[in-house]
């Protein structure tokens, strides 16, 4: 029976449930048949086919959702994923050493290819993993802890359908601004005295009701306890407000986070990674430690029914409430910090996993120790369809050792120097890369492939590269293992100046056992390959007579074509 038959059953049923009681109640109070009480007797049926509805509702909304996260996946299998996910324009900066040169951010890009992470906690954390430098160790736990979970499909599902609805989210900057409020204090015997007065005040007023206490002992208690209780209420109305105010958010998006650790700890794994970041939660009884303060402000938010607003105000139970949440919060804070980090790891390892796994043909790559190295088999962009991907074997197997890639324009140059870039990331990220084989160590990629001018910021796009060089050569000089990726060098000046400043470029960044590869028109830059480490390649046309043929192969040796002419007519130049 599907969902929506037992929906259409559980209807049915309390309908009919529903006119027996109507009938019952008509004949107790017409027909005199039976006593007035009677007809209550169907509520608990009630109350159980009313259950079964309303649990079918929740698993027809728990299908469409999945429904959805499978035709997202089917997207990206597909090709058709652009545009569809998330962006990460917010992760965006100009100034990184590589974020904008290997696309990792904005439509199309491999962050939204990647970005299937449930909340936006883990999806930041994905854009630290693409664009912040670890070590090499950090590396291998990634990609350990990305095999463990690349099979876990059904655990992915789970994951990506948290939540009430799909839209509710989970934000670290809501929590970060409940964590950077000053901690509401209020002394051991002010919470004391509150309790007291209120308890004091209900329990004589139930006993009054019960005919226990005559009500003029119950009016006289009242009258002392109510002004004590509003007299501590005006002095933490101010603290109360405050937090009531950064709760409500808070409120809304904790859920989400709690139904994860919740599923975490109840997980089994392998990996030191995965291992340390469940031990951490089960030590510290984390879901049950969230589901806690969870359900304190979701009571604390009964206030503001309109039914119970008036009585809560004598009550004191706002600022009751407001305590004990304050008090957990200053006891709590720190594990809750490091469960967020917890979550937010778990999270991108997650999505690093789905996307290996929507890639069983990309290989994990062999991450090793020691100088910088880099050799691929077949390496392709992964942001290309496979049937488009044109892959080219890489060797860079030493320090000093780089690539002078030379050629006519739109052979391909740029485009290889991002795909060495972008598998580099996947890499050091822990995820598979498309490659048939690749070896490298720890690297550290820098790039200058699409540096532009500023206008606003008064700075040239020769000035920009320079700025983008200088960094790169401090890294190198800090002794770093630098992968340096460079697309027509210091193309904003002079040929001879050009030449001089290009060569000692190369120069330092090879002596300080840099690796990497630069593109360029400028024949005479070549000669750089032939007194160093270097090595000569090129792209070009297809069998070298049509010069707009491309095959965007890597080959042997200096470029003898030029297709600028060519380019030139085919945009309407009379030439």
């Amino acid at each position: 029976m599907t969902v929506r038959d037992r929906q259409g059953t559980a209807l049915t049923a309390l309908l009919a449930v529903c006119v027996l009681m109507l009938g019952l109640g008509w004949a107790a109070w017409k027909e005199k048949a039976f006593p007035a009480w009677y007809p209550l007797l169907p509520l608990p049926v009630v109350a159980y086919f009313v259950r079964r509805y309303t649990r079918g509702h929740g698993e027809a909304s728990q299908a469409v959702r999945l429904l959805g996260w499978r035709a997202s996946g089917l997207s990206r299998l597909i090709g058709e994923w652009a545009g569809k996910g998330y962006a990460g324009a917010e992760f965006d900066n100009a100034d990184h050493v590589f974020q904008r040169d290997l696309d990792l951010f904005g439509e199309g890009s491999l962050f939204e290819l990647m970005a299937t992470a449930r909340t936006s906690i883990g999806r930041r954390r994905l854009a630290e993993y693409l664009t912040q430098h670890v070590s090499l160790e950090e590396s291998v736990e990634r990609q350990n802890a990305v095999r463990e979970l690349r099979p876990l499909a059904e655990l992915r599902e789970q994951i990506g359908l948290l939540g009430r609805f799909e839209a509710q989210e989970s934000n670290r900057e809501t929590f970060d601004r409940w964590f950077a409020m000053p901690v509401m204090k209020a002394p051991a015997v002010v919470r004391v005295v509150a309790v007291v007065s209120t308890a004091v005040c209900v329990i004589s007023a139930l006993l009054g009701l019960a005919m226990v206490l005559p009500w003029s002992l119950v009016i006289l208690i009242v009258l002392i306890c109510v002004p004590v209780n509003c007299g501590l209420g005006l002095a933490y109305q101010p603290d109360v407000r405050r937090v009531v105010e950064a709760l409500q958010p808070v409120g809304v998006e904790i859920s989400v986070f709690r139904e994860g650790l919740e599923l975490l700890q109840k997980s089994e794994f392998q990996s030191a990674k995965l291992r340390r970041i469940v031990d951490t939660l089960r030590q510290g009884n984390a879901s049950s430690s969230i589901r806690w303060i969870e359900r304190m402000i979701l009571w604390l938010n009964e206030r503001n029914k309109d039914w119970f607003y008036g009585p809560s105000m004598f009550l004191l139970y706002a600022t009751q409430m407001t305590m004990a949440i304050e008090g957990w919060r200053a006891s709590h804070q720190d594990a809750m910090k490091a469960w967020l980090d917890d979550w937010a790891e778990f999270e991108v390892l997650n999505a690093l996993a789905g996307y290996a796994y929507e890639h069983p043909g990309d290989p994990f790559p062999e991450l090793v120790s020691g100088g910088p190295v880099f050799e691929g088999e077949a390496l392709g962009h992964p942001l290309l369809a496979e049937e488009i991907c044109v892959r080219n074997d890489v060797a860079l197997p030493g320090p000093g050792s780089f690539y002078v890639v030379s050629g006519s324009n739109m052979a391909g140059k740029s485009t290889f120097l991002r795909t060495v870039g972008i598998n580099s990331v996947l890499a050091m990220a822990g995820a598979p890369v498309r490659a048939r084989r690749l070896r490298l160590s720890g690297l550290r990629v820098c790039a200058s492939i699409s540096v532009g001018d500023s206008l606003l910021n008064r700075r040239s796009k020769f000035l920009a590269e320079v700025e983008r060089l200088k960094l790169t050569l401090e890294h190198a000089r800090a002794g770093e293992p630098v992968l340096f990726l460079i697309d027509e060098i210091f193309s904003g000046t002079n040929s001879h100046d050009r030449g001089i400043a290009a060569a000692a470029v190369v120069k330092t960044l090879t002596g300080y056992g840099a690796i990497g590869a630069l593109s360029t028109h400028d024949l005479a830059l070549t000669a750089m390959a032939d007194e160093t480490l270097g090595r000569n390649v090129h792209m070009g046309s297809r069998d070298g007579t049509d010069p707009m043929d491309f095959d965007y192969l890597v080959k042997p040796g200096v470029t003898k074509e030029s297709n600028a002419l060519a380019i030139a007519r085919m945009a309407g130049v009379p030439i």
